[in-house]
């Protein structure tokens, strides 16, 4: 099966079965790319019984590829990839993305989840 993110976007239903399904979005980050913004990736995922088994992204501008398989990690061209490890979250870096859709409900939700995110003393 297939699923590509700029036919979901465009309204076309998508159901995701236990078939092997390849989920590709070839401008991921699309407001970005129609305004010059420098952050936009290829991004493709490989899915069976609704369990993803890798992903790659290869950000255009940076070319950079990150890739990551179930049980093997994740790697930035090759080499891999460690959290932080950080636990304490006062110390931590918050970043969001508010998405397109600007319906008053969907809105409002991101909102509450906003206000829930700014009331943590983080650093940023």
């Amino acid at each position: 099966s297939f699923i590509g993110e700029e036919s979901v976007a465009a309204g076309e239903g998508s159901i995701l079965t236990d078939n092997p399904t390849w989920i590709i979005d070839p401008i991921d980050g699309t407001t970005n790319f129609v305004h010059r913004f420098p952050f936009v990736a290829v991004s493709i995922g490989f899915v069976v019984n609704k369990k993803v088994e890798f992903g790659i992204v290869y950000s255009c501008v940076e070319d950079k590829m990150y890739t990551a398989r179930r049980g093997k990690g994740a790697f930035c061209n090759g080499q891999k990839l460690q959290v932080s490890g950080q636990e304490d979250i006062t110390k931590s870096l918050l970043v969001t993305e508010l998405g397109s859709n600007r319906d008053p409900e969907t809105i409002k939700i991101i909102l509450s989840n906003m206000e829930r995110l700014l009331s943590i003393p983080i650093h940023g």
